[in-house]
């Protein structure tokens, strides 16, 4: 399996449905406007008898991170950091549920931002559940203090 970035001349976004209504939206309406303004970046996951076929997706961009929100220890060690790594959407297509693409996912997007980190410093992982809770993922995997805390909206 092999994530690609959303092609709109090549994938079926209107096929897609995961059952959330946001995240069907933002695929089909919002995700290519936003790779070409480079606000973000989309990946799928691609049927392989049907390509064009969206098995998942996910998002990810930067996000800001309110220090003040972070436990004290995380405050002193990254005074100087504000900035995190963001999944900011990630879902499966109803079809392709209980198949393990979800958690493949999650892998494939956490593999993409821990590379990039390595390239562009960011000490944290923020995963932005659009239906449940939100968690923010330091590199070190240890699960902090809930993501809307962490945002400055």
């Amino acid at each position: 399996m092999k994530s690609v970035l959303l092609d709109k001349s090549r994938h079926d976004r209107k096929r897609f449905d995961c059952g959330v209504k946001a995240l069907n939206n933002y695929l089909q309406m919002m995700a290519s406007q936003q790779i070409k303004k480079d606000n973000t970046r989309t990946f799928v996951l691609e049927d392989e008898q049907h390509p064009q076929f969206i098995i998942g997706y996910y998002t990810l961009t930067m996000a800001l991170v309110d220090l003040n929100a972070l436990p004290l220890g995380l405050q002193k060690k990254h005074q100087n950091a504000n900035t995190a790594g963001l999944i900011a959407r990630l879902a499966v297509d109803r079809r392709y549920t209980k198949q393990g693409f979800g958690e493949w996912l999650l892998i494939d997007a956490l593999t993409k931002l821990l590379s990039a980190s390595e390239t562009v410093a960011f000490p944290f992982i923020i995963v932005d559940a659009k239906e449940g809770k939100s968690s923010v993922l330091p590199l070190f995997w240890i699960p902090l203090i809930s993501c809307s805390l962490l945002l400055r909206r």
